[in-house]
């Protein structure tokens, strides 16, 4: 099976390095790291369970999202959110190192864990994720997630089918992913008092929020950048 490999290697201010691996799907971007032996009760599907979540117990007793966040808590438990982290994100096709905060190094890798966890809310950014580009600011989130969608309609029209230009169905798909946030930091906070990842997860949904608001508000303040197409 072929796969994408990303590598996070983390320098930690004690001098330790700590890697995590992916491996997804060449094909359906899916995660193919295997779940931790032993899995605890908070990665339980019905353990503060996602409100809006689709899955059925009977079918998926776990969490997608909280298996795969089993080796990160552990991984970056001793951290605090303002320790400052050297990480390298090493791609075959380059590497991008960055001297951050460790909350925005855990918040970049836990965004790409979560689009590609099997989590049905959060699928839709899997195109983001196979183009994955580590600590995007807001606007960056916005021009991606606005250009994947609409070529997602292009796709869709190509096959005969309605195409949402005016990106409604985009603001409703992250309207999910906010209430998977706030679920997922719900869950966290019930079994864990380390505030890195939870710090981590607020940045991500910083970025959740700003995508419907710049849709709802327009994206006049990028249309500059188009001038050349109105020429033509």
């Amino acid at each position: 099976m072929e796969t994408i490999n990303i590598r996070y290697l983390f320098r930690l201010p004690d001098k330790r390095q700590e890697i995590i691996d992916l491996h997804l799907d060449a094909r359906t971007l899916d995660l193919m790291n295997a779940f931790p032996e032993g899995l605890p009760s908070w990665t339980d599907l019905d353990f503060h369970q996602c409100p809006n979540c689709p899955l059925k117990v009977e079918e998926n007793p776990y969490c997608p999202v909280a298996v795969h966040f089993v080796k990160l808590l552990e991984t970056f438990e001793s951290l605090l959110s303002h320790d400052t982290v050297q990480v390298d994100i090493i791609t075959s096709q380059r590497v991008v190192s960055k001297e951050t905060s460790a909350q925005k190094g855990v918040s970049s890798l836990m965004g790409l864990i979560m689009a590609t966890s099997g989590c049905p809310h959060t699928a839709f950014l899997k195109p983001m994720a196979r183009f994955h580009l580590p600590f995007a600011d807001s606007q960056e989130t916005v021009y991606r997630a606005t250009s994947m969608y609409l070529l997602a309609q292009y796709f869709l029209r190509k096959e005969g089918k309605e195409a949402d230009m005016e990106m409604n169905v985009l603001k409703k798909i992250y309207s999910n992913v906010q209430i998977v946030n706030e679920a997922m930091a719900s869950r966290l906070r019930a079994i864990t008092e380390e505030d890195v990842a939870l710090n981590a997860l607020v940045i991500l949904d910083v970025f959740a929020q700003a995508v419907p608001f710049v849709v709802e508000g327009s994206l006049e303040e990028i249309r500059y950048l188009f001038e050349p197409y109105f020429k033509s």
